[in-house]
């Protein structure tokens, strides 16, 4: 699994370039897209601008050149639009499912990258990376996780219908896919009771839900909003590995070892 965790932030790094590139060809905000909500203010050149900043983050983080700039980069712009536009309309982000998927999704993100910056290269420049910022990104996402979780369990009737017909007993995996974020979810918090393997897990469901269940859905449905959910799943899968490696365990090192 080590192998497979490694892999990581290329699986953070492709979302985010396939985002800029989403964000460039709308000229706009899109519901689904992260991090910016579809209503926010800016137009075309905040959207613009936005995509440029993605493309540019996740490119420094594939290639590897000034990769913990990318990452900075990318988990403080998240977190920004999360405190300064998703708690604008704090009271629909508490009680409407959408508008909070839509800000723990760049929240969750967030964390990853924070998480990521202790893991690369330093690369010449001086952004640092605390103990303490890796520590919150994986609270933030952890956090998100547990709140998934929740959800899984509220809109259980609607969460159903996306489950392929093929697989079997639809509601049961629901209820298990809700129960294993809860528990990934607090065993990242403490730290303890299997994280690193938990985390891991997770990444490896996210992983299978971009190949079995959202790439067959754009294929068919021919739809932006599709492949934007295929890319955030994929981003997902990346975040979760990332945060497996930075939990306490033999592997938790540098990426430059």
């Amino acid at each position: 699994m080590n192998a497979l965790r490694k892999l990581g932030p290329a699986f953070f790094a492709i979302p985010m370039i396939f985002f800029g590139i989403q964000y460039l060809r709308a000229r706009s905000y899109v519901g689904g897209l992260p991090p910016v909500p579809p209503w926010a203010p800016g137009g075309v050149i905040g959207a613009d601008l936005t995509g440029i900043l993605l493309m540019a983050g996740g490119a420094s983080i594939l290639i590897g050149k000034r990769a913990r700039v990318g990452a900075a980069l990318i988990g403080w712009f998240f977190l920004l639009c999360v405190l300064l536009l998703h708690v604008w309309r704090l009271h629909s982000a508490l009680y409407d499912g959408v508008d909070r998927t839509r800000a723990l999704e760049p929240l969750a993100l967030s964390g990853a990258a924070f998480a990521l910056m202790s893991l690369l290269p330093s690369g010449g420049s001086r952004v640092p990376s605390p103990a303490w910022l890796t520590r919150m990104g994986t609270w933030l996402f952890a956090l998100s996780m547990i709140v998934f979780g929740y959800q899984h369990f509220l809109y259980k009737t609607f969460l159903v219908t996306l489950v392929p017909a093929w697989i079997p007993a639809h509601l049961f995996w629901i209820y298990l896919t809700g129960a294993g974020f809860i528990v990934t979810g607090l065993a990242i918090l403490v730290e303890r009771f299997g994280a690193r393997l938990a985390a891991t897990w997770l990444g490896i469901m996210f992983l299978l839900w971009f190949v079995l269940l959202h790439i067959p859905r754009a294929i068919s449905l021919h739809g932006n909003d599709e492949w934007n959910s295929a890319f955030v799943a994929l981003a997902f899968a990346g975040a979760s590995f990332i945060v497996a490696r930075v939990m306490p365990g033999r592997d938790s090192t540098s990426l430059v070892r």
